[in-house]
């Protein structure tokens, strides 16, 4: 764990949408002191891409779940993760 909370490649994505939401919240709330936000800023956008790179892998395995043999789509649309 390091000084803002856990390893971020260790969460899945719930949890680091859940610790992004948390930063999120603290900067709404303008009372966190310039160093402060300045380091909640850097986790959330660290967040941001961990939960990004989650969501493109999940992408990624549902368009070869639902691909036939020959690499072709068997009918459903991909995931639109967007």
């Amino acid at each position: 764990m390091n000084e803002t909370g856990p390893d971020i490649a260790a969460l899945s994505f719930e949890e680091a949408l859940r610790a992004l939401e948390d930063v999120v919240r603290k900067l709404e709330t303008g009372e966190v002191p310039l160093e402060e936000s300045i380091s909640l800023y850097e986790r959330g956008e660290q967040l941001r891409r961990h939960c990004q790179a989650r969501l493109d892998a999940a992408q990624v395995r549902i368009e070869k779940i639902v691909q036939g043999p020959d690499g072709r789509p068997t009918g459903a649309v991909p995931f639109d993760a967007g």
